[in-house]
């Protein structure tokens, strides 16, 4: 099946008692055995250790990445919180995209070196930096591509031949893209997470993770820490997941249609100072983007002559956008990173990986692209 059917119908089958064309919500904390002998005959004995709606869903993300398994969880960190328990232990060394999301740069910093868990924020886009940043007690390399806010790349294939070289496991953290326009698994990944709140779900109507691994054997790794630690996605939230996926192709392409045309928009507007979105010949890894991905997503940031106070001004006066941390649903977003999803990263390193105070931060939706031009506008006229 080619992916726009897949998200469809993978992992989903009518329902054998019913025929309901949807899965079932199996809200159950247990599940009845028919013997001691026959235990799991069913597959299924108690929902943190597996849950069929959930297993729909697991099995659905599988096949979209290209991977061998999946594991869901109750939120994107806890995704990215079970890879790092699943290959790290007291005295071990990780490598991690320099740019970063703000709770991942928090988890690292302020959780795991709490146990002797050693982090080196390298450059992952430049590989010769990957190369020397590696130890002998280096056991995982996790880099997010695109990197959020900056939208800085990271070779995947490249990364992943460093990794292999070694032996070391290296994750992808794929949310901006999604497997409809990224596939790490295909580009030499051992691991993709989601964040599944983001562009999975697409309504702002959950939190959910996910961890796609290649190998049933990496993804024991993963699974047992899924069972061990309990954070689990709860069925309604994997049901709601479900019907966010169907639509996920349809919903791509028309907000990155939108983020494209804002960001034309945005690099020629005279008060704007600079303009990032890959999808630009001006992006300075345009050739990257268009060579390991079929998408340049609908994320866009940019900064404005007037600095910081300028930027809040104009996110202030924004009507139709809205302020708010989440990113990839169909309402139109805008973030001030340095004050919200980054506000845990230290003022020193935020500069150094270029995350400066006046960067605004764009979640393009799908309301029609001139609305979300004329609003933008308007708010930088008054800035």
């Amino acid at each position: 099946m080619r992916f726009a059917t897949k998200q469809i119908h993978a992992g989903v089958e009518p329902d054998p008692t019913t025929g309901a064309i949807l899965t079932p919500i199996y809200q159950t904390t247990t599940f009845v055995q028919e013997s001691v002998d026959n235990y799991l005959s069913k597959g299924y004995s108690y929902s943190r250790s597996g849950n069929p709606t959930v297993q729909a869903l697991e099995t659905k993300l599988a096949e979209l990445e290209g991977g061998a398994v999946c594991a869901t969880f109750s939120t994107g960190m806890a995704a990215i919180h079970a890879v790092l328990l699943a290959f790290l232990n007291a005295g071990d060394h990780a490598i991690v995209s320099d740019v970063a999301y703000g709770g991942t740069y928090r988890l690292c910093t302020k959780i795991f070196t709490r146990f002797g868990v050693e982090f080196t924020f390298a450059d992952t886009s430049d590989d010769d930096d990957v190369r020397k940043s590696i130890r002998d007690n280096t056991r995982l390399i996790l880099t997010e591509t695109p990197a959020n806010p900056t939208l800085k790349l990271t070779d995947i294939a490249a990364v992943s031949e460093i990794a292999k070289d070694k032996g070391i496991p290296h994750a992808i953290d794929n949310t901006f893209l999604t497997p409809y326009y990224q596939r790490p698994v295909e580009l030499g990944a051992d691991l993709v997470i989601h964040s599944t709140t983001k562009y999975i779900d697409g309504h702002n109507a959950t939190v959910g993770g996910a961890v796609i691994s290649r190998s049933a054997e990496l993804g024991e790794k993963v699974s047992f820490v899924q069972n061990a630690s309990g954070t689990i996605m709860s069925p309604h939230v994997a049901w709601l997941t479900l019907q966010g996926c169907k639509t996920l192709t349809v919903r791509m392409d028309a907000q990155c249609a939108n983020a494209m045309a804002i960001a034309k928009f945005l690099e020629t507007h005279p008060k704007v100072e600079k303009v990032c979105y890959p999808g630009l010949p001006s992006h300075p890894q345009h050739e990257l983007a268009s060579r390991q991905a079929t998408g340049y997503g609908a994320m866009v940031w940019f900064e404005v002559d007037g600095g910081v106070a300028a930027g809040k001004k104009i996110m202030d006066s924004l009507e139709l956008w809205t302020l708010a941390e989440n990113l990839g649903a169909v309402e139109s977003l805008v973030t001030h990173p340095v004050t919200m999803t980054h506000a845990d990263v230290e003022e020193a390193e935020r500069k150094r990986v270029g995350i400066t105070d006046g960067l605004v931060r764009l979640s393009v939706g799908m309301e029609d692209v001139d609305d979300l031009i004329d609003d933008l506008n308007q708010a930088l006229d008054k800035a």
